[in-house]
């Protein structure tokens, strides 16, 4: 399949162009014609037939539509990279009881997400696991004492791009250390 030349295109707009025009001009400019078939019934027509009164029209017949579309947004929505990061659980400072060590993360990510965007989980300053598509993570084996998490929403060159703020949560654990 070949291109259509600058000048082929060109060539082809001015004849839908003129055939567009004349099409209006002779929609205005036609007659309307009038008379009664062998049953009595009023014909109307745009050919003459013998016997045929031409209708005098004086304002011609615009029929214009009966919604208003110029108030319709027909622009496609543009998604602003303004995007804004937020851990939901754990809620900061919380304390989380758990003998294995685990820990359920869970974000949100305002507007929605373009295609290619990902999210990585930094536990204590430091990438867990790899970027994924969505906001929940699963920690495991989870050290006891204080710790820090945070989420960094990162495009498809992997520059971070909105990150939430910092949240602590403290991982209590039964000692494995047995009393004498």
């Amino acid at each position: 399949m070949g291109w259509i030349d600058l000048s082929t295109l060109k060539l082809i707009s001015v004849m839908i162009l003129a055939v567009s025009l004349t099409l209006t001009v002779s929609a205005a400019s036609s007659k309307i014609y009038v008379w009664r078939n062998a049953d009595g019934v009023l014909v109307f027509s745009d050919s003459p037939k013998p016997g045929a009164e031409e209708v005098e029209i004086k304002d011609p017949n615009i029929v214009s539509g009966s919604v208003d579309t110029s108030i319709l947004d027909i622009k496609p929505k543009v998604i602003k990279d303004d995007y804004q990061v937020e851990i939901t659980q754990p809620k900061n400072n919380a304390t989380i009881r758990d003998n294995t060590g685990s820990v359920h993360v869970q974000g949100r990510i305002m507007p929605i997400f373009k295609q290619g965007l990902k999210i990585v989980l930094l536990l204590d300053g430091k990438p867990y696991q790899k970027p994924q598509r969505h906001s929940l993570f699963a920690l495991r084996n989870i050290e006891r004492g204080e710790h820090q998490i945070k989420m960094d929403l990162i495009n498809n060159k992997g520059k971070v791009i909105a990150s939430s703020p910092l949240v602590t949560f403290y991982m209590h654990r039964a000692s494995v250390i047995k009393a004498k």
